[in-house]
């Protein structure tokens, strides 16, 4: 007998693709007022299970049963009428409509055959109030931020009476104020009788918001949990094994300097910051969202110019804004959108690991094409990149084996000084592991890694020294036994000496 609070049932789905077993006879279920967390890592077959709710993928087998009914999803259309909407991590709007246009997009209220514009506007308005957030429905969405994108997203399943709503990484670009937001309006919803399923990296929030868990691994349902399951069990559920040390740093004596920064600046940007990087040590780079962290490093690797000051590998010190001679000298860069600027998406595997080192490896203007595919095979399979084989699309990978792909690039083209900014976002807890073991053995072999990351307890549980920026200038520097989140956060916080200085002069 049907549970007369379940709004959606999935029984045995199983979904292949060319070489891969994506989903396994899975069972999943969503009810009435309830908070479902989906979680697994990347790769384990969430984002296809949510593809078949939402009628992007057809199940090979298996059933999917709305209110105790069979039901075939063989599109978006399908998925609304039964009142089932997703909020993927990429929003789906349209830049230049307003947001009134965007929460109706197909569906215009009409009067006389024409767009009834004050009607939408004013039917907007009111999802708008609902999901608490203060923009006007005439609003271009392309002015608005991330929160109020996700809000409006948020609006629109609700002008589709949406009974389930499916939220895919929503905290993953938030500020933790607007992560609270967020988690007031889910509240409301679960209170309205919404079913809502979450799929979440940050282990913190299942408590906070979810009631129930489930478990997908390796494309099978596992297990299932109450949401206040410890997070040790949840990890050992997700990767299959228990992992003791978050953090796995494993710390030596520094060689000599390998990277040394001297008053660059850039005006506007960045002030007078110096540091280096010692062979085998990992310098992590901590501070607030717009303290110049990631315009610093660009500038380090060439992508960026600045105006002043200076960058020396070895000693020698290398032309500003050169990408290729910053290349040459061994300095790599993982930049933080990899999917942008550190991959190309529709290219293979192969030819994105070859991406760095086909120039060098070239004879007279050919590539040595087996060659770089021994290569290829030996750095993928040293990281362990899950995949069907090395001519399948990097798009199709999960994020952190696109991540390690990105990384092994830089190992096939043997980097002395490796530059990581954000390496682990939008990761699971299993393919961190695997990313922060890569980095010890890269210090191990005595390269110099400098590491970026929002991630303060990455950045405090991987780095031998933290340097702290605030205002485009180093506020300061810990080392790992004095580094804790109040000593870097107060100087994250703090206004920089000389600029203190600069106020009293005046």
């Amino acid at each position: 007998m049907s549970n007369p609070d379940e709004l959606l049932r999935i029984e045995g789905i199983r979904k292949t693709f060319p070489g891969v077993v994506a989903l396994d006879s899975v069972d999943f279920d969503v009810r009435r007022g309830e908070v479902h967390v989906l979680l697994g890592e990347n790769g384990a077959g969430k984002s296809t299970l949510i593809k078949m709710l939402s009628g992007a993928y057809t199940p090979d087998a298996g059933r999917i049963l709305a209110g105790g009914e069979e039901v075939r999803i063989h599109g978006a259309q399908d998925s609304e009428r039964l009142g089932i909407a997703t909020i993927y991590q990429e929003f789906n709007l349209v830049p230049d409509l307003t947001v009134a246009e965007n929460i109706f997009l197909g569906r215009q209220p009409r009067r006389h055959g024409m767009i009834d514009r004050k009607r939408m506007e004013a039917e907007a308005a009111v999802l708008l109030k609902r999901v608490g957030v203060h923009v006007s429905p005439r609003a271009r969405v392309r002015e608005l931020g991330i929160a109020r994108l996700q809000m409006v997203e948020i609006a629109k399943a609700l002008s589709l009476h949406a009974r389930v709503l499916i939220m895919d990484e929503p905290t993953a670009v938030l500020t933790s104020e607007e992560v609270e937001k967020l988690f007031s309006i889910v509240r409301t919803l679960r209170e309205d009788g919404v079913g809502i399923v979450f799929i979440t990296h940050h282990l913190e929030e299942i408590a906070a918001i979810g009631d129930r868990v489930t478990v997908i691994r390796d494309g099978k349902s596992v297990g299932q949990v109450p949401a206040g399951t410890p997070e040790d069990e949840l990890v050992r559920l997700m990767v299959g094994r228990s992992i003791e040390q978050q953090y796995p740093r494993e710390r030596a004596e520094a060689g000599d300097a390998l990277l040394k920064v001297e008053g660059l600046t850039r005006d506007g940007v960045f002030h007078d910051v110096s540091f280096e990087v010692r062979a085998g040590e990992v310098v992590g780079i901590a501070g607030l969202v717009g303290a110049g962290r990631t315009e610093v490093v660009r500038a380090v690797f060439g992508a960026d110019p600045y105006d002043k000051g200076a960058v020396k590998v070895g000693g020698t010190s290398l032309r500003g804004h050169d990408v290729g001679a910053a290349m040459t000298a061994g300095i790599g860069l993982i930049p933080e959108d990899r999917k942008g600027q550190g991959l190309v998406l529709d290219a293979s595997v192969e030819e994105n690991l070859g991406l760095v080192t086909m120039r060098a490896t070239s004879r007279a203007g050919l590539v040595d094409l087996k060659g770089q595919r021994e290569a290829a095979a030996r750095i993928a399979g040293q990281l362990g990149v899950r995949m069907a084989g090395l001519g399948q699309h990097v798009r199709t990978l999960s994020g952190g084996n696109q991540q390690k792909v990105v990384i092994g690039k830089w190992l096939l083209a043997d980097t002395k000084v490796l530059i990581l900014d954000e390496p682990t976002r939008g990761i699971d807890v299993g393919a961190k592991v695997e990313i922060y073991q890569l980095i010890n053995e890269l210090t191990a072999q005595g390269a110099a890694v400098l590491m970026i990351s929002s991630d303060l307890p990455e950045v405090l549980g991987m780095s031998d020294r933290v340097l702290v920026m605030a205002q485009g200038r180093i506020a300061g520097e810990l080392a790992a036994d004095e580094a804790t989140q109040d000593a870097v956060m107060a100087l994250a916080v703090s206004i920089p000496t000389t600029e203190v200085e600069a106020t009293r002069g005046h």
